[in-house]
């Protein structure tokens, strides 16, 4: 079956087709690391971990690369205002470099939580400056940069006639909306910097003396640090080449950030720069927009201090369509918990059954879901369809399986009492205790005792029950 998605260049639902099949190559936009990561970036990059899931559910090799962001990028879209790092390094009382550390630490804990699977390759903005000054010196060979003094280098966005094709917008349409502010020295309202140049101090010690950036490096052009966009063109471009099949991010991305990357990227190389757009949508909160005014801004950490296990957070943003506005409640959030905890104790149920091959019809129509755009509501409903249906209990143990590994909600974990944590049931002990369940349906009940003691020397217990057998760690408290 093909796998299509929602394609923002074309503005349609395209068929997937990468360039070197079974090879893809994917690219999303990573965190600025400034401050935490809140409940809303998570929604897309679960967004991501499920479009990966998909990828190589239907036999694609995926390269997934991301970067963070820990340089250049401005509290404005109009390459103006403070550096975020440097603005979150004043608040949180640390150097920009811990900055970087403390915030990549939370947002990796956070994408654990919910169990998104690590890219292949993450790279750091300030790993790759060298990288990023080769393809600004490639852009000034071919005339489309020039110089602002005391300010920077900029792309000129009048030089480069597709601009705002991703956005639908003509570069006429956007000088009139003039989106951003107007940078005194800019040729066009749509110019964007490439590379900005350090002032000689941009902020005073609280001492009177003057203070420099913390992150700031020598190029051609004199001593600065790179534009945000530049970042991202360099970076996946170097891993994934001039054209690549998948370029993620938020909706947000689409008219600035996103567009200049195409700009920037073909003007340099003179090739197609990706194939494939996917946007994510934004979660609003009670329905209403995050905003530290309204004290409506939750991490995955906020959530288990709540008491909610993070898989259930994943549960309820499969629940709405990645191109879909999310709205966010705890109540929600309780709710797919609860159905969540239900589709452990079933699946669990199952393991005692006898081995059958799985529920073909509810198969097919799962995988037509998550062809048909990612489509993770109709997704779930198909897992409870196949658990009212009427196929054995073994071959729903099966399709569950298969099921979560697209959906990423570790079917196979329960709580330990004793702590709270999660604990995971490997595949080895699973299959040992359906072979003992074999072994006793067989009424060969000495030979299932030995099974039972090998799957406690291996840290698990068995306990039948009249609802089942289900397996628990053993606690080593």
């Amino acid at each position: 079956m093909v796998l299509k998605l929602y394609n923002t260049l074309t503005k349609k639902t395209d068929e997937f087709k990468p360039l070197h099949p079974p090879y893809v190559g994917m690219y999303s936009c990573g965190p600025t690391v400034y401050d935490y990561q809140h409940i809303g970036h998570m929604r897309r990059y679960v967004g991501d971990d499920i479009l990966i899931r998909v990828l190589k559910h239907s036999g694609y090799e995926v390269k997934h690369v991301m970067n963070i962001t820990d340089v250049g990028h401005l509290t404005s879209d109009a390459d103006v205002g403070e550096d975020k790092m440097e603005k979150g390094a004043l608040k949180f009382g640390l150097s920009v470099w811990d900055l970087a550390k403390k915030f990549e630490q939370q947002f990796l804990e956070s994408a654990k939580a919910l169990n998104i699977q690590k890219p292949n390759v993450l790279m750091h903005a300030t790993d790759y400056i060298d990288d990023q000054i080769a393809l600004v010196h490639m852009l000034e060979k071919k005339g489309f940069t020039y110089v602002i003094k005391d300010d920077g280098v900029y792309f000129d966005t009048s030089k480069f006639p597709e601009y705002g094709m991703l956005a639908g917008q003509k570069p006429e349409a956007l000088k009139k909306g003039a989106r951003v502010d107007f940078v005194k020295g800019k040729r066009n309202v749509t110019d964007f910097a490439l590379w900005k140049f350090s002032p000689a101090s941009f902020d005073s010690a609280q001492d009177g003396s003057a203070k420099r950036r913390q992150m700031e490096w020598e190029s051609p052009w004199g001593v600065g640090f790179p534009g945000w966009h530049i970042e991202c063109s360099a970076m996946s471009m170097k891993e994934l080449g001039f054209t690549f099949d998948i370029h993620t991010g938020g909706i947000d991305h689409i008219p600035i950030h996103h567009t200049n990357e195409i700009a920037q990227s073909e003007a340099a190389t003179g090739q197609p720069f990706v194939r494939y757009w996917v946007h994510h949508n934004f979660l609003h909160v009670e329905g209403q927009k995050m905003s530290k005014s309204l004290g409506n801004i939750f991490t995955v950490q906020d959530v288990s201090k709540k008491g909610f296990d993070p898989m259930a957070l994943r549960y309820l943003y499969l629940q709405t369509h990645y191109r879909q506005e999310m709205n966010f409640t705890w109540e929600a959030l309780a709710g797919a918990q609860k159905a969540l905890q239900r589709l452990r104790e079933e699946f669990l149920s199952y393991i005692n059954a006898k081995a059958k091959p799985g529920c073909a019809q509810f198969e097919q129509e799962f995988l037509e879901a998550i062809n048909d755009d990612l489509n993770m509501p109709q997704a779930l409903a198909v897992v409870w369809e196949l658990l009212k249906s009427d196929y054995p209990p073994g071959a729903k143990f099966q399709s569950l399986r298969v099921f979560d590994n697209v959906l990423g909600l570790e079917l196979q974990y329960q709580k330990s009492n004793m702590n709270n944590q999660k604990e995971k049931i490997p595949d080895s002990i699973m299959n040992l205790v359906q072979d003992r369940e074999a072994l006793r349906k067989q009424k060969r009940f000495h030979l299932a005792d030995k099974l039972r003691h090998k799957i406690r020397k291996l840290g698990y217990d068995v306990l039948d029950t009249q609802s089942g057998t289900t397996v628990k760690k053993i606690s080593t408290d």
